[in-house]
Parts: structure tokens; C-alpha cells; sequence
């Protein structure tokens, strides 16, 4: 008989701190990354941080207020999000 199980990182839980995002995966391992890694998270306010779902069966976590994703190959993997390029002031 066989059994098929997924490879692919699923997260069960988040939790977000002032400092810190951490994942408990699906299958037991749990996961930390600096909260500095979104930076669209590190300006959002606790109740933006506190509206989340999960989508994909687990494979990442949606912030719909602050239109922010983050998955859980991107949190192993180490994949920061980058911030937008900004304009210079003096760019004609």
C-alpha cells in the first residue's frame, strides 16, 4: 500500500510579535523570521497584522488590509520581501 504525503511546507499557525514572524509548519517544525522581512508588516498596525488568512491548503498566509503574502517555502528558504524601489527627488 501507498501513501502519498506532500512534500511541500504548509503552515498550521502564525504568530507575529513587534520583532518576529513564526510558523509552525504541518509537520512540526516551526519557523521564525524577522518581522523586517515584510517590510509591508513591519509598517502595518496591530490590528492590520491580526487580519490574516491562510490560502493554498497552508502553503502561505494573506494580509488582504496591507495586500501582503507570505509562504512557507519563502520563510525556509530565507526570502526576504523587497521594498519598493523609490523615486529619486531629484530625477527629472
Amino acid at each position: 500500500m501507498n501513501i502519498v504525503t506532500s512534500i511541500e511546507p504548509r503552515i498550521k499557525n502564525i504568530n507575529l510579535t513587534e520583532d518576529v514572524i513564526t510558523a509552525e509548519l504541518a509537520d512540526g517544525r516551526t519557523v521564525s523570521v524577522p518581522l523586517a522581512w515584510s517590510w509591508r508588516l513591519s509598517d502595518a498596525t496591530p490590528e492590520q497584522r491580526a487580519n490574516y488568512e491562510m490560502i493554498g491548503d497552508g502553503h502561505g498566509v494573506h494580509w488582504p488590509d496591507i495586500d501582503e503574502d507570505i509562504s512557507a517555502s519563502g520563510m525556509l528558504n530565507g526570502a526576504p520581501a523587497r521594498p519598493p524601489k523609490r523615486e529619486s527627488l531629484f530625477a527629472q
